[in-house]
């Protein structure tokens, strides 16, 4: 039975003044459904005292206290009591709370107080609700990401505890895994958690590990500003060390900065180095977000072991760069419309920072990184888009970096002729031609000088004979930006419409326009004295046009073979798509604009061989290295074959139980394509290689992909093609190169046999206020027990083609299959609560494991144990962390290590 009675402010404090209460004897139990509010004169009860038990409540009006049975709750404003058995005594303004024992002597629903934002789970709970303070045994509570245990608790109207024997820990069960023991605590809600002496206890076991006092941040807001401890180790070389170490500063609720460090002993008088990081996120809802990162290393550059001893391992015999950095930056937009858009994905830093300072196997092995910093813009009401950009690609092997600053593209979208002018339309064919045009100005730097050799062995006057990579720093500024390269590009595209031709087939022609501006152009002169060539540089605006044309020309057909009605597979069909495409251009070869035409005269090579034919020239392009490609080469008259294939299967669907969909479709073959061309206006090797292709997916799981080459010419004895074809040998074609990949994904998140439904146990929830969680049963833990699984894996080939057989002994040929690697990653779920993570591969031609790591973690409810290992390669090694997992005590934790940057 539910009772529930409401009593207002007036009679709590003066008594009852209504004849039924009055009527009553001084002790009698009183039950009833209805809830009954009163509004009277203001008293020291400033709302209504709601009540509900499920037993009975009994009311002493002359002692004015009120008594709840069983389940009671009371409601005070933004106070809230539940527990067993509950004594509201309005003489002295105290509620008073305890839990009921039942006929085993088990305590059961013990008191549970909030007060606003504060729960607190107790013993015993005696509170003032006119001053607000309170006095709570064996009191447990929640403040942040911590838990507060203590034996007694008093609480004040600023709702401060102080607490007597009290334990601080993140673990969220009554009975904590771990805990810090503290005789005396403060907490201040929201803000921290202040402590005198105390020591960790961990598995009811105490360590010495403490001090003379502690103090825990525990905000109520999701970050705070705090100090983040170092970790202590020792490396060989580098001595002692103190390592990521720092503070982070939440700024305001956009920004927060975490500046870190770390400082090395070093041995003797060598100081060991030091690393600074700053990591800044920042964040403003529904506008951006983004992360920096700047890093900064300096270490020794002698060997990591100072020994005597002769020692064959690469990561002993490594040398070092003093000094090095690396710069992270993303910025992410959110998509409004109508506005601009900024973002930024940069990486960019000393090439030998990564193979210097990180254990991140997919930055220690990338050669390349690539960097963008663009805004874009599509105006309103207007056809017209923009974007300004700024990219840098950086060459982790050879040191090299390349910028594009800036580069600008202004386009406008394709408008029709007719529609542009404001002409009436009449359904015409040549109604539907249209434009498009874009601009596109760049301006490249390099840090790269090119060298100044000419091909065939052409002698060059001065220059250089080998390119040279200049080293990025300030002052190297001016010979970096004499490598500037600048040009300006004009694009129009005009389409003359689609257009169907004996109604199953498609013709598109089209008309391609551009410019290309430069400010700079090369001059060659051969001087006779001096027998070589000479290179000149002439500043001066020079405009390069460029023009091509052509049509295309495409249609479909379709095949299909029907099998008997009912059965398990009801068609096949196959798809085909030939297309023929027609590209013409100009002769630019002898074009004056582009190419300078020398006569070399009798200039021969080191072979004593004629360069050129006498009184011939040799055309050398003006614009060599230039952004954007010029035209090149003789006149283009190219028709160009492509036919595409693929074939489908319609098959029964064992998965529809409905009828709404019996069959389904199931692809054999995703692709099978085949190109060509024919140049009729080269003046040899008219015909194209073949380019083949073919993938499909097996099960879903398996994909397949083969691409290949075939060449129709035949090749002398040095390897270069002649004018012959293959077939007058009598042979078709030969292959060139082919690639072979195939991958493989399988994800078991069940055993053969078992539904897609079946309930998965899963842990309990652990909550304070439920005490100890059920302890699992053993046996059904094993009737169920499935590993699940990932497995990704790839397997790529490459083949070339050698070359004619060595002419001459001692010459080497090359290798058919440069390249045949197997690549596998995944994870393993051994436990629910432990996960291992792989990923290793095979090169087949070195005959050598690539790298290998494997990472497993541990779920150990308040705790975690994560661990690396790298068996093999340059930074293998291992690394191991058994630490809380709460942020607020992620400086609780122990970590061995060994690798390549402490050994």
């Amino acid at each position: 039975m539910l009772c529930s009675v409401g009593l207002p402010a007036a009679w709590a404090q003066q008594g009852p003044r209504r004849t039924t209460p009055a009527a009553l004897p001084p002790d009698t139990i009183r039950r009833t459904l209805d809830t009954v509010r009163v509004v009277t004169r203001k008293g020291d009860i400033e709302t209504t005292v709601k009540y509900q038990a499920k037993d009975s409540i009994r009311f002493n009006v002359q002692e004015k206290k009120a008594t709840l049975y069983d389940k009671a709750n009371v409601d005070y404003g933004e106070m809230s009591l539940k527990a067993g058995v509950i004594t509201v005594d309005y003489n002295q303004n105290v509620l008073t709370a305890e839990g009921l024992k039942d006929s085993t002597g088990r305590v059961r629903d013990k008191p549970v107080f909030k007060d606003a934002a504060e729960t607190y789970q107790a013993g015993r709970i005696a509170y003032n609700f006119k001053t607000r303070k309170g006095k709570i045994s064996e009191a447990i509570t929640q403040q942040g990401e911590g838990y507060i245990h203590a034996e007694v608790v008093k609480k004040n109207e600023l709702n401060e505890i102080y607490g007597l024997r009290g334990r601080y820990t993140t673990c969220n069960l009554e009975h904590p895994h771990f805990f810090i023991n503290a005789s005396k605590m403060k907490v201040v809600p929201r803000k921290q958690v202040v402590t005198g002496p105390f020591n960790l206890v961990i598995g009811d076991i105490p360590t010495p590990l403490g001090f003379l006092f502690g103090y825990f941040p525990s905000p109520g807001k999701s970050r705070a500003s705090g100090v983040i401890i170092p970790t202590f180790g020792q490396a060989v070389d580098r001595g002692f060390y103190l390592t990521n170490g720092g503070y982070y500063w939440a700024i305001n609720q956009y920004l927060g900065l975490r500046v870190t460090g770390s400082v090395y002993s070093g041995a003797g008088v060598s100081f060991g180095g030091f690393g600074v990081n700053t990591d800044l996120t920042y964040r403003k809802r529904y506008r951006y977000d983004g992360r920096l990162d700047f890093s900064y290393s300096r270490r020794p550059a002698g060997q990591l072991l100072r020994s005597e001893a002769v020692n064959t391992d690469p990561n002993v015999r490594r040398n070092f760069k003093p000094r090095t950095f690396w710069l992270s930056w993303s910025h992410n937009p959110t998509p409004r419309p109508g506005g601009g858009r900024f973002s930024a994905n940069v990486r960019t830093g000393s090439p030998e920072f990564n193979q210097q300072n990180t254990l991140d196997v997919r930055n220690y092995l990338t050669p390349a990184f690539n960097s963008t910093i663009s805004y874009q813009k599509q105006l309103r009401n207007l056809p017209i888009n923009y974007s300004v950009q700024a990219a840098q690609d950086l060459n982790t092997i050879t040191g090299t970096v390349n910028l594009t600053l800036p580069d600008v593209t202004v386009g406008v979208q394709r408008q029709n002729f007719y529609r542009l002018l404001g002409l009436p339309t009449r359904g015409a064919w040549y109604e539907q031609f249209a434009v498009a045009y874009q601009l596109t100005g760049q301006n490249r730097l390099t840090n790269v000088e090119q060298a100044r050799v000419l091909e065939a062995g052409i002698p060059l006057l001065g220059g250089q004979a080998q390119s040279r990579t200049i080293p990025v720093r300030f002052d190297n500024l001016r010979p970096f930006l004499r490598n500037a390269q600048t040009a300006v590009q004009n694009r129009f595209d005009i389409t003359l419409g689609q257009y169907n031709l004996f109604r199953h087939f498609s013709l598109t022609p089209t008309v391609n326009y551009g410019q290309t501006w430069y400010n700079k152009q090369l001059n060659y002169t051969y001087v006779p004295a001096a027998r070589a060539v000479r290179i000149d540089t002439v500043r001066g605006f020079n405009i390069v046009h460029n023009v091509s044309y052509g049509a295309s020309l495409s249609t479909n057909l379709y095949g299909t073979v029907n099998f008997k009605p009912g059965g398990k597979i009801q068609a096949i069909r196959h798809r085909l798509a030939p297309s023929i495409n027609f590209t013409g251009s100009p002769n630019y070869q002898g074009s004056r604009r582009l190419y300078d035409q020398l006569r070399l005269g009798d200039l021969r090579n080191t072979s004593g061989q004629l360069l050129t034919p006498l009184n011939d020239t040799r055309a050398f392009s003006r614009y060599a290295g230039f952004p954007f490609a010029i035209p090149a080469g003789g006149r283009v008259s190219q028709v160009s074959f492509g036919l595409q294939n693929q074939v489908e299967m319609k098959v029964r669907n064992k998965q529809d139980t409905t009828g709404t969909q019996p069959y389904k479709k199931v692809s054999l073959i995703d692709g099978f394509d085949l190109s060509s061309g024919y140049n009729f206006a080269a003046d040899s090797l008219r015909l194209a290689p073949l380019s083949v292709s073919f993938r499909t997916q097996v099960a879903q799981k398996l994909n397949f992909l083969v691409s290949s080459s075939l060449n129709f010419y035949q090749r002398d004895s040095t390897g270069r093609l002649i004018d012959r074809y293959l077939f007058e040998a009598k042979r078709l074609a030969r292959l060139d190169n082919a690639s072979v990949q195939l991958t493989y994904q399988f994800d078991s998140n069940r055993r053969p046999g078992q539904p897609g439904n079946r309930q998965q146990r899963v842990a309990p929830t652990n909550d304070p206020v439920l005490g100890n969680p059920n302890q699992p049963d053993s046996y059904v833990d094993y009737l169920d027990f499935t590993i699940p699984w990932t497995l990704n894996a790839s397997l790529g080939a490459l083949y070339q083609d050698p070359g004619p057989r060595a002419p001459r002994p001692g010459f080497e040929r090359q290798r058919s299959w440069p390249t045949v690697a197997l690549n596998v990653s995944g994870e393993v779920k051994l436990t629910d609560k432990m996960r291992l993570s792989y990923t290793s591969g095979y090169d087949f031609v070195a005959n050598r494991i690539t790298i290998t790591q494997l990472n497993f973690f541990r779920d150990l409810h308040c705790w975690q144990i994560t661990g690396s290992w790298t068996p093999v390669g340059q930074i293998q090694g291992f690394s191991v962390t058994i630490g809380a997992k709460s942020a607020l005590l992620q400086d609780l934790k122990l970590n061995r290590n060994r690798t390549f940057l402490n050994r």
